[in-house]
Formats: C-alpha cells, structure tokens, sequence
C-alpha cells in the first residue's frame, strides 16, 4: 500500500481550511480502497496574519509548517514538497475551489503508471470558475500544449497528484502563483506521463488573490521561457516559418502582378515590398535562431538533440545538416538573378522592369549567407557535444 502525502499551502484562509481539511482527512477510506494505506496531511502556513495555522492545527492528523513571512504560492508548495514522505504527492487550494473527494482518482491513476496527475477543471464537470478565469486558462493550455507539441486541458490546475520519484525532473519550479503552468511544462518536456482527471471546481472561500491581468501575463511569460529552455527551434521555428511564409505569399503576389505587366508600384506595393524582405529575412533568422539553440540545449543538458519543431525530426539527416549547400545554392540563384538584371539593364531595359529581379536577388543572397554561418555554427557546437559526450566515456570506468 502506498503512502500518499497533501500539501496545502495557505495564507489568511482561516474561513475554509478546517473544511477542506476534514474532508481531506475523510477521504482515508476511499483512498485505501484505490491502494493507499497512509495519509500524511501537511498544512504549509505562508506567513498568514490570522487564524489559519491554529486551526489546522487543532485537527489531529495534520502537520502544520509555517512560514514567518509570506514567501509565495510555490514556495509554500515546495516547502511542504521537501518535508512530504509518501511515495505519492498531492496538493490542492486551502480555499474549498478543488474537492479533495476526487483524490482517490488521482492517486488512482498515479498507481496506474502516470507520473503527473492534474485535476482537471476544463473537462466538462461542473465548474463555477469566473469566466473571466476560465478564458485565461484555455488560453494557457492551447498555449502550452502548442509549445509541447502535447494536448494538455487544464495546464495551471492547482490540484494534483504524481509521483515523488519525479520531483528531480519536474524541479527547479518558481515561488510564485505561475508554480502549476511551469510544472505542466516542465512535464511534457521531460517525457513524463501526464494524465488528466476531470474534477469539478467551485466557488472559492474568502477573497482571491490572484490578479487576472498582473499574473496571466506573468503565467504566459513564465510558459514561453520554460519552453525556450526546453525546446527553442518549437518556439522561435514556428515564428520564423510564419515569416517565411508571409514572404513567400508577398513575393507571389508582386510577381504576378509584375507578370501582369504593372511595372510601378503605390504606397501599399512599396510597403508590400518592404514586408516581404523583412518578414523574409526575420524569418529564415528566427528559424535558423531556435535550432542552434536547441544545439546548445543540448550541450548544457548533455543529450543528444531530440526536439524540433514538430517534436521528432522529419528529415533524415536533420534539415539544419542541409543548410550549407542550401545556403550555397541561394546565393548562387541570387548572383545569376542579379546578373541576368544588371545584364539586361546594360542593354537597354528600364529600371521599372528590373528593379523587382534585383530585389529578389539580395533577398536570395541575404538568405543564404544566414544558412551558411547557421551551419558553421552548428556545426562546431555539435562537435563540442561530441567531444563532451567521448570524454565521459573515455573516462568512464570499465568492467
């Protein structure tokens, strides 16, 4: 029988935790018939100014941490985090929001092999979530499960269950309120088995002190650089595709409309032109960005380069080993393109014929010289990955 260990972590909520924690506490039966046979219930007192330690305290079955000042939502979990003993680790709001009835489903699927849990608010259960609130988190789950390539419903869900064997990985994690959407991130990224459990979620006790604005932007920041640290060809490729992209739909449209036989251009055609070089080449520069990052990721956490884009490489040997020759061949379309315009300039033809030509070859030229250092630089950091990876076995001891 496993041992499962609750965390709450609590500020000025002496109006709802003698609540939550005697239905915390009456879940022992049903918790034992799923397969846990002890519960530790940890009260972690984040530096409250009323009454919230004493009466957690006064309940038997419940250890009481505290804090002398207020050190954060996160800190308080991790504070009760380091002092749990259970093979199981569960933690939910002291404000009555999550229903620690539902506990026995998460350890559940704990025990069933998932190493991340969460309670899940957004699966369809009843919910008296503010709208407000239940927007923001959509847009935090699209947001990480577009990060992670991994389909996540309820990234910053404050109640979950998973196993203490995978703090090692999960860590290190904020001290902040921004503490479940980074532990969502650092999950996916880790190759972890994350489940979702739907819970019901309902109005809270006492006052929230969460701000939708000051913290949803704080949330959003927080999950876009965990995922650079994890996988930054997925964040900036997918930026630098966009631009590409746009420069490909612009360029179409002016060499049509050249094909066509407009020859002179308005204010928005300049500006259409203007778009579709620098969207052109923030593009291929983002693109090139992310995957030397993911080489250098690779570097500092010792592992081979695994992510992309996409999550798994499409092409076999990797798209950035084709960037040399790739690069080499745009400058040389580019070159014969110039050529061919400042030929046919020389004999005659109008600027207002060629001009277009010209631009296209510097943004040819302009491209594949950025594929080429991209590739030299890959190049030499996947040598020192190499070479990092032969000394440990080099110095290895055999036998």
């Amino acid at each position: 029988m496993a041992t499962l260990s609750v965390v709450i972590p609590a500020l000025n909520e002496e109006n709802g935790i003698t609540e939550i924690l005697e239905r915390i506490l009456s879940a022992r039966e049903a918790l034992a018939a799923c397969g846990v046979g002890q519960l530790e219930v940890l009260v972690v007192d984040d530096g409250s100014t009323d009454r919230t330690g004493e009466r957690a305290a006064a309940l038997d079955g419940v250890r009481v941490i505290r804090h002398g000042v207020n050190r954060g939502y996160g800190a308080a979990l991790k504070t009760g985090l380091a002092q749990a003993v259970g093979e199981l680790v569960a933690f939910l709001d002291a404000d009555g929001t999550y229903p620690p009835e539902r506990l026995p489903d998460l350890c559940r699927a704990a025990l069933g092999g998932a190493d991340v849990v969460i309670g899940s608010r957004m699966s369809g259960m009843d919910s008296q979530m503010p709208l407000s609130r239940f927007v923001g988190n959509r847009l935090f789950a699209l947001l990480v499960s577009l990060l992670s390539n991994q389909r996540v419903r309820d990234s910053a869900s404050g109640m979950r269950v998973f196993r203490r064997d995978a703090l090692p990985r999960l860590y290190p994690l904020p001290d902040g309120l921004n503490f479940t959407p980074i532990m969502s991130v650092r999950a996916l990224h880790e190759g972890l088995s994350v489940v979702e459990v739907p819970i019901a979620y309902s109005e809270r006790v006492g006052r929230s002190k969460l701000s939708v604005v000051r913290d949803g932007l704080r949330f959003a920041e927080s999950i876009v650089w965990s995922a650079l640290s994890y996988n930054p060809a997925r964040v900036l490729g997918l930026l630098g595709l966009g631009g590409v992209g746009a420069s490909f739909l612009i360029g179409a449209g002016l060499i049509v409309e050249r094909l066509s036989g407009v020859t002179a251009l308005g204010p928005w055609g300049i500006a259409a032109i203007f778009a579709a070089l620098v969207s052109g080449v923030a593009g291929v520069s983002l693109f090139n960005l992310g995957v030397t990052f993911n080489y250098l990721v690779a570097l500092f956490r010792r592992r081979p380069v695994r992510e992309g884009i996409f999550g798994k490489p499409l092409f076999d040997p990797p798209l950035d080993r084709h960037f040399g020759w790739m690069g080499v061949a745009l400058i040389a379309v580019g070159a014969v393109i110039a050529v061919v315009a400042v030929t046919l300039g020389a004999t005659g033809w109008p600027l207002e014929r060629i001009w277009l030509y010209l631009v296209g070859s510097a943004l040819f030229i302009l491209v594949g010289l950025q594929l080429i250092i991209s590739w030299l630089v890959m190049r030499v950091l996947e040598e020192l990955a190499e070479r990092e990876h032969q000394v440990e076995q080099d110095l290895r001891p055999q036998g």
